[in-house]
């Protein structure tokens, strides 16, 4: 009798637990992946599309309303790029190890666990923030030199990245936060607080840069004061919320636990995400080399795949997400459910995103910058690169799968060696045989396809799924 009573006490816990989660607008354990799966990406993916607006919008400011100077603030601010995504993805990389265990404890409805992740996450965004901002004050002048930015745009270029970097603890807690949201299942109200943000951003950059005549410090200001913004709605929703409601950071120390499984994660992850922008900072010295047309064409081109990638990689993090709660439920089946889903779900999106984007290329690009040799230059990147977008899908999610369940390690060798070994020999091989423009872009196809193809083996090699089913057969 007493053994009923607690399996009917158990039962009705979950179920209790359940309704929290449906609560939220996301059971990711139960039902129909499809929808959910779609209704979850979006909002991310229309979230990281704001996320890139932001420096895109920087740049067609600055290129259209700072008149003779407009090439030369391009060129400056889109020198940076690289720099700041190399100095924050190792973190923004630890935020995925939150957003793993944080989806880990909902599937297996542990909501001690969940608060105690959320608190441990915003200490280590704004450490970690601390941190990034006074490395990166020190070594942003000595490394925009070494990638060989030009002389006449050296000056704007180390200005913008400091003034960027005293915000990073700001823009980093706002990537910590949405991770967290995306553990519980929340898409949407990230994307509200970067919606506002943005028009906010926008506003400022007009006011900053046409009524006060700034160039690229306006932007950069605008830029750090957004991002605030939207860290803040975040901060309140997460204090108020009752799965993770907490009065003062103060009464909640980091648990020490919690920390080294984010970090197991999270770390693997971020060196993923970096070895990216490691191999891009190599990749713009080549276009740096090339003049202040191509830096500016190449700026423009990048600003506009960014929007498809956004979109493309947000099936990436639905992968991880929801991988990660059916993985904390034990539900190992659905996992390999979601790797199809999500897979089925990112080709389509690629080819409808992709494509628009290169039809009306050359529209786009010219938004900004308005100088036919920019907008021609910059078309042909485009090209190169989305086309090669059929190969981001399928690494994009399938490391996203591995993540899931707790595998980090790997993907992140497979991108080191996909992605940074090939570009940087690239650079310092083979474009020196023949230093042009079309011989820097050879490498984007020729590198994706070749992690994706080493990604795809490791899946069929390490089969988490399988494995998993088979231990628990035994």
């Amino acid at each position: 009798m007493e053994e009923k009573q607690f399996e009917s006490n158990d039962i009705a816990r979950f179920q209790e637990n359940s309704k929290k989660n449906k609560a939220r607008g996301m059971d990711m354990v139960e039902g129909s992946l499809w929808k959910k799966v779609f209704l979850f990406a979006l909002p991310l993916g229309l979230t990281g599309v704001l996320q890139q607006l932001f420096n895109a919008a920087d740049i067609a400011v600055v290129g259209q309303f700072t008149g003779e100077l407009g090439a030369h603030c391009m060129a400056a601010v889109g020198a940076c790029t690289s720099l700041i995504s190399l100095l924050v993805n190792v973190f923004i990389g630890i935020s995925i190890g939150s957003n793993v265990v944080i989806a880990n404890a909902v599937g297996a409805n542990n909501d001690k666990r969940v608060k105690r992740t959320c608190v441990t996450s915003i200490w280590v965004a704004f450490i970690g923030g601390l941190f990034v901002t006074l490395v990166g004050e020190l070594i942003s002048g000595p490394v925009l030199k070494l990638m060989g930015v030009p002389a006449e745009v050296f000056d704007m270029a180390n200005l913008y990245i400091k003034i960027y970097l005293m915000g990073m603890p700001i823009i980093l807690l706002y990537n910590f936060e949405a991770a967290i949201m995306r553990g519980i299942g929340n898409t949407k109200l990230p994307l509200f607080a970067l919606s506002l943000a943005g028009v906010i951003n926008v506003i400022l950059n007009m006011i900053l840069v046409i009524g006060f005549h700034m160039t690229v410090e306006g932007v950069a200001i605008a830029t750090v004061f957004s991002n605030l913004i939207s860290s803040i709605i975040l901060f309140i929703y997460l204090r108020k919320d009752k799965l993770i409601s907490f009065h003062s950071l103060f009464d909640h120390p980091i648990h020490g636990d919690i920390l080294v499984n984010i970090l197991r994660i999270g770390i693997p992850s971020g060196i993923q995400s970096s070895v990216f922008s490691i191999a891009n900072v190599v990749i713009q010295s080549g276009f740096n080399s090339l003049g202040t047309i191509i830096m500016a064409s190449s700026s423009a081109s990048l600003n506009v795949e960014s929007v498809v990638y956004s979109l493309v990689s947000s099936f990436g993090h639905a992968c991880t997400t929801f991988t990660g709660a059916n993985y904390g439920a034990n539900k190992i089946q659905r996992c390999k459910q979601v790797l199809m889903t999500c897979l089925l779900l990112g080709l389509g999106g690629t080819f409808v995103s992709a494509g628009s984007v290169m039809v009306f290329g050359r529209s786009l690009v010219s938004l900004f910058n308005g100088n036919p040799e920019v907008i021609a230059q910059g078309y042909v990147r485009l090209v190169v690169m989305l086309s090669s977008y059929v190969f981001v899908i399928h690494y994009e999610v399938i490391s996203g799968y591995l993540r899931g369940f707790g595998i980090s390690v790997l993907p992140a060798a497979v991108t080191t060696l996909g992605v940074c070994v090939v570009r940087i020999f690239w650079i310092f091989v083979v474009f020196p045989m023949n230093p042009t423009y079309h011989t820097i872009l050879a490498v984007f196809p020729i590198s994706l396809g070749l992690t994706a193809f080493l990604m795809i083996g490791a899946l069929f090699y390490i089969k988490p799924a399988t494995k998993r089913l088979k231990a628990q057969a035994k």
